[in-house]
């Protein structure tokens, strides 16, 4: 696949945004004009993270300072998807949450009870915890051996969350030291799961042949992309290397330096 095709072919885009749109609090040049000609040509797009210690409402405030405008409604988050998938699987359930404040109330809003009386708990989520604690390291190690029945969600399995100065651990890092202590791995609700594709999908009514899936990681954004049947677009403008690809068993369908190369395609129509 070309770029041309690409284009040509999709009307739905569920961008990664960190490493993908922006990196850290860096706002790439092509970004804000992409998301522009993507409305202008008649196409859609929503942000669609991994990235669970912020809420949507978190987002839409970053994206404003970023100089993008943005609603509740142009997210798909890993939050929202977790979410969804404790509604579907257990209902009413009160929840430990090993996450950040934001996360909580995400959850909350949902109509989900968290709690740290760990009498009460009956269901563990994971999250990308920027406010974690030891505290919340021994909880869930202690809920999770002396009660192994408990069901064990994480939000995403992202190994790293990437900044402008590297990289720092992130909820699937976190996972493996708890998995690394009592033997237990989590549900992961996040990409590469073709959940948050298809909740996507269904929201705005679009077919995966219609849809592409943009980031800079092969094994969470294209790769859900890929699972749910829509085009997995790798984009060589945050994690990812040529090298990362050379190894990697998933293949995207089309590899580009960034999206301004989508841009470039688009300003054609």
């Amino acid at each position: 696949m070309d770029v041309k095709t690409l284009v040509n072919n999709t009307k739905l885009y569920l961008f990664d945004m960190d490493g993908t749109l922006y990196l850290g609090d860096r706002l790439y040049d092509f970004t804000i004009e992409l998301l522009s000609q993507i409305r202008r040509t008649g196409g859609k797009y929503l942000f669609m993270t991994n990235n669970s210690s912020k809420s949507v409402a978190d987002y839409v405030k970053k994206l404003e300072k970023l100089g993008i405008a943005a609603t509740r409604e142009d997210f798909m988050t890993s939050s929202q998807a977790t979410a969804f998938y404790l509604k579907q699987n257990h209902p009413g359930k009160t929840l430990y949450v090993c996450g950040t404040r934001s996360l909580v109330a995400e959850l909350e809003s949902e109509g989900f009870t968290v709690t740290t009386d760990l009498d009460k708990v009956e269901c563990i989520v994971m999250g990308f915890d920027t406010e974690l604690t030891f505290q919340k390291l021994h909880d869930v190690s202690y809920l999770l051996l002396t009660r192994p029945e408990l069901p064990y969600i994480a939000t995403n399995p992202d190994l790293v969350c990437p900044t402008e100065f590297g990289s720092v651990p992130d909820c699937g890092s976190v996972c493996i030291g708890i998995k690394n202590a009592t033997g237990k791995e989590p549900v992961v609700i996040g990409k590469p799961s073709p959940l948050m594709p298809q909740l996507a999908m269904a929201k705005l009514g679009y077919k995966p042949e219609e849809t592409a899936v943009v980031g800079d990681r092969i094994y969470t954004d294209v790769k859900s992309g890929i699972n749910a049947g829509c085009t997995g677009v790798l984009v060589l403008s945050g994690e990812s290397t040529l090298q990362t690809l050379a190894e990697s068993d998933v293949k995207p369908h089309l590899v580009l330096e960034s999206g301004a190369e989508i841009l470039t395609e688009l300003k054609k129509m």
